[in-house]
């Protein structure tokens, strides 16, 4: 089977991800905040939608759920603890149940924080993490419904995964994020050389998509509150004493990231 990932660019910012299988002519798609979007993209590519897969609740994911089943069929499948909140589901899954496509066997992770029931869907064979708004180049997601420690233990979760997974996540919000991390941790080459790519491929219009996960262990900073040698960084800053438990690090952190620029990232 031939597999192929395409980001689409939807609502300003968000990026939503088809999944094909060019043999059978069938696609899966992820986080339909776009309709309209989803279906013309699939009537380009002679594409028809088997199925539509979220990570959790919030309308710019999930608006074009309704209108991609009426249109084609597909059963939704979202999070267990959401299934209330989603447009149209068939399926509630969590951490640890399989979902499947065409010859795929996607593992449901939960990844709790952005919203209290968030999940994230890895694809091993793809070698691919759809992570919704949990994790971005250089940052993290918001706290919208959950908390620190929900949050901290999502990203554990999915940084142990193989270091050659690529990220597929789910706003565009880079080089912001970069800037911030650099405001904290200016002496990290490998930061500064993902920074500087960033950069470039916005220049050119195009999604720094994806990254991947052994870089983001080295350049983003929400990764590293339980490593000694960052910490010493965050003590050198003032965000956090050196001395602090991880899952107060990463709050002192978050909120840190909450206030740069006075924005919400």
């Amino acid at each position: 089977m031939s597999f192929q990932i395409e980001t689409l660019s939807a609502l300003g910012e968000n990026y939503i991800f088809l999944i094909s299988d060019r043999d059978l002519g069938l696609a899966t798609v992820v986080d339909p905040g776009d309709g309209k979007l989803v279906s013309k993209a699939l009537k380009e590519r002679e594409l028809y939608l088997a199925l539509i897969l979220n990570t959790h609740h919030h309308p710019d994911h999930t608006g074009g759920n309704i209108a991609l089943q009426e249109e084609f069929g597909a059963p939704v499948i979202g999070p267990m603890k959401e299934k209330g909140l989603i447009p149209g589901i068939s399926r509630a899954v969590d951490g640890g149940d399989v979902v499947t496509f065409s010859t795929l066997r996607g593992k449901v992770l939960a990844t709790y924080g952005h919203t209290d029931g968030h999940i994230s869907y890895y694809f091993p064979q793809l070698k691919a993490l759809f992570s919704g708004d949990t994790l971005f180049p250089f940052t993290c997601g918001r706290l919208d419904e959950g908390n620190t420690d929900q949050m901290w233990e999502s990203l554990k979760t999915l940084r142990a995964l193989p270091d050659d997974t690529q990220i597929f996540y789910g706003h565009e919000r880079s080089e912001t994020s970069a800037k911030f991390a650099l405001t904290i941790d200016k002496d990290n080459e490998a930061l500064k050389a993902r920074a500087a790519e960033i950069v470039a491929l916005r220049k050119q219009g195009k999604p720094p998509m994806p990254t991947l996960l052994g870089v983001e262990k080295k350049c983003n900073p929400f990764l590293r509150t339980d490593q000694a040698d960052f910490r010493k960084v965050l003590a050198k800053s003032r965000i956090a004493p050196e001395d602090a438990d991880p899952e107060a690090v990463f709050g002192l952190l978050r909120s840190a990231k909450d206030h740069f620029g006075q924005q919400k990232l």
